[in-house]
C-alpha cells in the first residue's frame, strides 16, 4: 500500500570527520542505490540542546550538506532537505502532540540519559521532552516505512510505530467503515475475491505472507483511489484505516570509528579528521598520535592492541599490512612512525575523493542552495499529501460553514 521509503536526518554540526562518513554517509551512498531516500538537515533538533547557541545553525547546515555531497549523496538519487524549511513537520508535531501519552516521553531511555550526560545545561525544557515526538513527526510525515538506525536507536522507532497505531486507531476509525471497506474491495475487479481470501487467511490464521501478498495486490492496483487504498490497507490487518504506517527499523551496523586518541571520533574529544582535511594535517596528526607506552625507545617492543594506531589498521589496513605491524611491533622491527604511515597513506587516498567533489560547490554555493531548494520543494509535496490526509482524518478541513447573520437572531437586537 504505501511504497517503501527511507528517512534519514543529521544535526547540523559544520564540517563532517571520518566517523560520520564510515559511520553514516557511506551507509546512506549505499542506500540511496536501493529506495527513494530522503536525507534532511535537522536544525529544529539542534534547537532542543543548544537553544541558545543558535549562531551557526544555519551556516553549519550548509557546511554539512556540502559534506555529504562530497561523500557521494547524489540528489538524483536521493532528496536533499532542510527540516525547518518544510513546516509540515511542525504542524504534524503539534497534531500528534495532541495524542501521545505524556508518559511515552518520559520512558524514552536517552531521556534521563542525555540529561545526566549534559547536566550543564538545562535540559528541563518542553522542546527537549519532546524530541522523540519531533522524530516520529519527521518519519511519518513522509510515511517513510524504513528508518536507517542502530541498536540504540530502536526504542526511538518502536515509540513512533504506537504513535502512529494510536493516531490510526483514534481518527482512522471512520462511520460506516465496514460498508466502505467491502465497495472499495469490489473496486479490485478480478483481484476482489483473492483479496478478500488473504485477507481471511492473515486474520484467521496469522499467515503473514498472505498479509505480504493481499498489500501487493493494493499497490499494483490502479483503480483504486489513494483513500480507499488506506482503508484495504487496514481492513486487511483487522484495523481501522491506515493513514500514518508504521515505519520499520533498517538496522545499521553502526561504525565506531576510532579517533586519534583511541576513544571514539568526536569533535567535542578534539581527536577527529575531517572530510576535506589537507594531507599536510593529517599526516601531522597521526604522526603525533600516542602510542604504546611501553615503546619508550624505538628498540622497545610493543604491543599492537596497546597502541591507539592500531584500531586505525583495522578499518584501513589489508591482512598483509596488519600481520606486517603485529610482528614488526612486537619485535621491535619497525618503529612507530613506520607502523603510521600506512594509515597516512589510505586516509589520505580515501579523502582526496571527497576534496575534489567539495570543492566546486565551495567555488559556487548556488549549486549548493538549488539542490537544497529543489529537495524542499519535493519534500514539501510529498508531506502536503499526508497533512492533507491527517487533517481531513482529525476533522480540521472541509466547506467553509454557512454564515449566521447576526442581526437576524431573535435577542441579538
Amino acid at each position: 500500500m504505501f511504497s517503501e521509503r527511507v528517512l534519514s536526518g543529521m544535526r547540523p554540526t559544520g564540517a563532517m570527520h571520518l566517523g560520520h562518513y564510515h559511520g553514516v554517509l557511506k551507509n546512506w551512498v549505499r542506500l540511496q542505490d536501493q529506495y527513494p531516500c530522503l536525507f534532511f538537515v535537522a536544525d529544529w533538533h539542534a534547537l532542543t540542546t543548544h537553544y541558545d547557541q543558535t549562531q551557526r545553525i544555519g551556516a553549519d547546515g550548509w557546511d554539512m550538506v556540502i559534506d555529504w555531497l562530497a561523500a557521494g549523496v547524489d540528489p538524483a538519487k536521493a532528496t536533499i532537505f532542510i527540516q525547518s524549511h518544510v513546516l509540515e513537520h511542525a504542524e504534524l508535531f503539534l497534531l500528534l502532540g495532541m495524542v501521545t501519552p505524556l508518559g511515552w516521553l518520559e520512558r524514552v531511555p536517552t531521556y534521563k540519559d542525555q540529561q545526566q550526560q549534559l547536566s550543564e545545561r538545562d535540559l528541563s525544557t518542553y522542546g527537549f521532552l519532546g524530541y522523540p515526538l519531533m522524530q516520529a513527526a519527521d518519519i511519518l510525515v513522509y510515511r517513510s516505512t524504513l528508518v536507517p538506525v542502530g541498536e540504540d536507536q530502536v526504542p526511538h522507532i518502536e515509540m513512533t510505530r504506537e504513535i502512529a497505531r494510536r493516531f490510526n486507531h483514534v481518527f482512522g476509525a471512520e462511520p460506516d467503515f465496514e460498508a466502505k471497506a467491502r465497495a472499495a474491495v469490489r473496486k479490485l475487479g478480478p483481484q476482489a475475491k483473492r483479496f478478500a481470501e488473504l485477507r481471511v487467511r492473515f486474520q484467521q490464521e496469522g499467515d503473514a505472507d498472505a498479509l505480504r501478498e493481499a498489500r501487493r495486490i493494493l499497490e499494483e492496483s490502479t483503480s483504486l483511489p489513494l483513500e480507499d487504498q488506506e482503508r484495504l490497507f487496514g481492513y486487511a490487518e483487522g484495523s481501522h484505516r491506515v493513514i500514518l504506517p508504521e515505519p520499520a527499523a533498517l538496522l545499521t551496523t553502526v561504525s565506531r570509528m576510532p579517533g586519534l586518541d583511541g576513544r571514539r571520533m568526536a569533535k567535542s574529544y578534539g581527536n577527529s579528521i575531517s572530510l576535506r582535511e589537507e594531507p599536510e594535517s593529517v599526516t601531522k596528526k597521526i604522526r603525533t598520535m600516542p602510542t604504546d607506552p611501553a615503546r619508550v625507545r624505538r628498540t622497545d617492543p610493543g604491543e599492537p592492541e596497546l597502541c591507539p594506531v592500531w584500531p586505525l589498521h583495522l578499518v584501513y589496513s589489508d591482512e598483509a599490512t596488519k600481520q606486517w605491524v603485529q610482528t614488526g611491533c612486537r619485535t621491535a622491527g619497525i618503529g612507530c612512525l613506520e607502523c603510521k604511515q600506512p594509515v597516512i597513506d589510505a586516509i589520505v587516498r580515501e579523502l582526496g575523493p571527497l576534496r575534489e567533489r567539495a570543492q566546486k560547490y565551495l567555488d559556487d554555493p548556488t549549486l549548493v542552495r538549488d539542490i537544497v531548494a529543489d529537495g524542499c520543494d519535493k519534500a514539501r509535496a510529498m508531506a502536503g499529501d499526508t497533512m492533507r490526509d491527517v487533517r481531513a482524518a482529525m476533522g480540521l478541513v472541509g466547506g467553509l460553514p454557512q454564515l449566521v447573520d447576526r442581526r437576524a437572531v431573535p435577542g441579538n437586537g
